[in-house]
């Protein structure tokens, strides 16, 4: 077995723990929502508080980096799975 057979026999037994990282990521979005609606109207309620606040909340959006890369793994192994199960018949040509 290969090293890029072992990391996806791996990762797909560590699926689960890959989508409560992506929920996490996802829920930490909540508060950079209210902070970049905040920004935008210009409220200055959450945006413009303090330059750390500011700086930790845009940062948020860094953080979607690993989110995207997470699901895209997750689909490739769903993916990788299914085809596994329902193998696709190739047709001899005479």
């Amino acid at each position: 077995m290969n090293a890029w057979t072992k990391f996806w026999n791996w990762y797909e037994n560590k699926i689960l723990g890959s989508v409560i990282i992506i929920a996490i990521i996802q829920f930490i979005q909540i508060p950079h929502m209210v902070w970049n609606a905040d920004l935008m109207l210009e409220a200055g309620y959450v945006s413009r508080v303090h330059p750390l606040i500011d700086w930790l909340l845009y940062g948020v959006d860094l953080i979607e980096i690993v989110s995207i890369i997470n699901v895209g793994m997750i689909m490739f192994s769903l993916i990788k799975k299914r085809r596994a199960k329902y193998p696709i018949e190739t047709v001899k040509k005479d």
